[in-house]
């Protein structure tokens, strides 16, 4: 008799059934894996021979034929071990409750027969959820992670002898429970805050309209002059997650294997700095085994990159893609995965190699070339897939003995949403969120000038020399300084204001 019992694969962050079939019988002891496995699945023999004897279970010395249906796809990871363990487990009769049509298994083994925790739960609860999977038996480490999902029945399980007697029935755990209204109800409060910065109005207001409208900015300044310090706090005034986009970025970071297993769900924004000595692939995610990289970790988030132009080239140019789809698609022999990257990119930059080009307080002794040098590490291309160029001045001393009270992050923060509240009405029928999302057909729809309004635009796009892209930028963010100002047209104020937030290509377009 065969047994079989299910478990899940992952193929990016997305769950695929899979029917482990094990079948026993007599012959020369042999115990083979067959259905497309991958080292660490062919690996589990042994952690799988050891843990059943080590639970005090005599093992078989016969013929044992596991096979991982369907076996066109390729299998990777160590999660296969406790369906394995169970599907031997029933045919040797240690099991006595077949009936196990709608339970999922998933797990790794050590060799003592204990469970360890594993990778990317929450995305096979939920295919086991849309297979109409009722229950899901884990690792306990894993299980808060899993019970996030409401509908399931979780259970958390230390070890094979504590499965057996569960499955036999001698034994009752109950269901783990998660309260995610909790969870979002919790007021985080950071450790920084708008209120620090004080002066730079300009640049308070040009990431007040990046995070109303989920644009890219990119800030240019001297040394000292607070570029890191202000980008690293629009984290505070980005707009609260919504339940389906925490599950989207709690998936990654499944994956990845950095979510917090006592959090079970991320309900913060993430935030990602790399540092510039990061390579493509760690950028934009791959590897043999395909895992996220940090555009898509930062994925409902932003990806802060500074000092943009000591990135290697290549990682600057992978961005390009992402930036525009939204997504990462990897290729491998065997499989395709793709992986969101909705971020917000967040970059700062000085304006030659010394950082005082253009600056009235120190003189720049950088040649004419080397500034060209410098600059052209960033491609046009990719300048013009950043919606916001923002130059930052050092404040002077004045602005800083000043005992004036700058506003807080949490004021900022209710315009954004206010703003976020007006493009979720907008384009709830649509597939679309923010502004930075719009694309060509939407904007004829929804970013309609008036004719004085075409006529600034014209004029500022032959004297500028724009591209279609930087134009199509321009109409996007003058729409978030509507939502902002709660008009329902764009209006001659908001086009000049989004005009000049291309400032990098009226003073250094000559030298990109």
């Amino acid at each position: 008799m065969i047994s079989s019992v299910k478990t899940i694969s992952l193929n990016g962050i997305e769950g695929n059934l899979v029917e482990v079939q094990t079948d026993i019988t007599s012959g020369l002891p042999n115990f083979e894996i067959v259905g497309l496995p991958g080292t660490s699945v062919r690996e589990s023999k042994e952690r799988i021979r050891s843990a059943i004897k080590n639970s005090k279970i005599e093992f078989p010395s016969r013929k044992i034929i596991i096979n991982l249906a369907p076996a066109s796809t390729k299998k990777e990871g160590t999660s296969y071990d406790l369906p394995i363990a169970i599907g031997i487990l029933i045919e040797l009769n240690q099991i006595k409750n077949e009936n196990l049509e709608n339970t999922i298994f998933i797990g790794e083994l050590s060799l003592d027969g204990k469970l360890n925790q594993i990778n990317g739960v929450l995305p096979m609860c939920i295919e086991a959820l849309n297979l109409g999977i009722k229950r899901i038996i884990l690792p306990k480490a894993n299980a808060i992670e899993a019970a996030v999902i409401e509908e399931l029945e979780i259970i958390g399980i230390s070890n094979i002898t504590e499965l057996i007697e569960y499955l036999n029935g001698n034994i009752i755990i109950t269901r783990t429970k998660v309260d995610i209204l909790k969870q979002f109800n919790r007021n985080y409060k950071y450790d920084i805050d708008f209120s620090e910065v004080k002066g730079q109005e300009n640049v308070k207001r040009a990431l007040e309209i990046a995070a109303a409208g989920g644009h890219n900015c990119i800030l240019i300044g001297t040394p000292g002059s607070g570029k890191t310090m202000l980008a690293q706090r629009i984290i505070t005034i980005l707009p609260d997650l919504t339940f389906e986009e925490a599950i989207e970025v709690t998936k990654i970071h499944s994956i990845s294997g950095i979510l917090d297993s006592n959090v079970g769900i991320i309900t913060k924004r993430p935030f990602r700095s790399p540092h510039h000595t990061i390579s493509p692939i760690s950028m934009i995610g791959g590897g043999k085994i395909p895992r996220p990289g940090e555009i898509s970790l930062a994925h409902n988030g932003v990806l802060f990159l500074d000092e943009l132009p000591e990135f290697n080239r290549n990682t600057l140019e992978v961005l390009r893609n992402p930036l525009e789809n939204r997504d990462i698609t990897i290729s491998r022999l065997y499989s395709k995965t793709t992986y969101p990257s909705n971020f917000m990119l967040i970059a700062s930059m000085n304006p030659c190699p010394c950082g005082y080009y253009g600056s009235t307080e120190k003189e720049c002794k950088c040649s004419k070339i080397s500034i060209e040098k410098y600059l052209n590490r960033i491609s046009g291309p990719l300048l013009d897939r950043i919606d916001l160029h923002v130059e930052v001045k050092p404040v002077k001393y004045k602005k800083l003995n000043l005992e004036d009270k700058e506003e807080t992050s949490k004021q900022i923060k209710q315009r954004v949403n206010s703003a976020r509240r007006i493009q979720y009405l907008r384009y709830k029928n649509l597939d679309i969120f923010s502004n930075s999302e719009l694309t060509p057909k939407m904007i004829e729809k929804y970013c309609n000038l008036n004719k004085e309004c075409r006529q600034l635009l014209e004029l500022a796009f032959n004297k500028l020399r724009l591209s279609a892209r930087a134009y199509v930028r321009i109409l996007k963010v003058a729409r978030t300084i509507a939502d902002l100002d709660t008009k329902q047209n764009i209006e001659k104020k908001h086009l000049a204001e989004a005009i000049q937030y291309r400032n990098l290509d009226r003073k250094y377009g000559d030298k990109f």
